[in-house]
């Protein structure tokens, strides 16, 4: 008897191109939690953007030059908004796609473009 078991599968084994779920696809109990936390009327996107807000009105109803503690933590205007920019990096990716993920193209899948003109920074190079 052989002990590698590929041998017997005759091929029908392992990866295969398209196969299985998706990258970044939810699973059923994840899918599950997110819709009931939805129905609850919070998910953790609104809570993170609530949070966000917060720092930032706090912030403004504060002078530049203000400084509060809070549970023995020295709170100013700039920590604050420095709080409010850690939850807004941890919530952007809930509402803005990576630009590596879109398609940079010109209308009609044409060329953007963009491309920058070449410059000939040579001294005293002939013309």
């Amino acid at each position: 008897m052989s002990e590698n078991n590929q041998i017997k599968s005759r091929g029908r084994g392992g990866a295969r191109p398209g196969a299985g779920r998706k990258k970044g696809a939810a699973t059923k109990r994840t899918r599950e939690i997110a819709d009931k936390a939805a129905e609850e009327g919070i998910t953790p996107l609104e809570v993170m953007l609530k949070a966000m807000r917060e720092f930032v009105e706090r912030a403004e109803t504060m002078r530049p030059d203000d400084v509060e503690m809070v549970n023995n933590k020295v709170v100013t205007r700039l920590s604050l908004l420095a709080e409010a920019a850690d939850v807004a990096k941890d919530a952007a990716p809930y509402m803005h796609p990576r630009l590596a993920a879109i398609e940079h193209t010109g209308k009609d899948g044409k060329d953007l473009g963009l491309a920058s003109p070449v410059i000939n920074l040579t001294v005293g190079a002939d013309k």
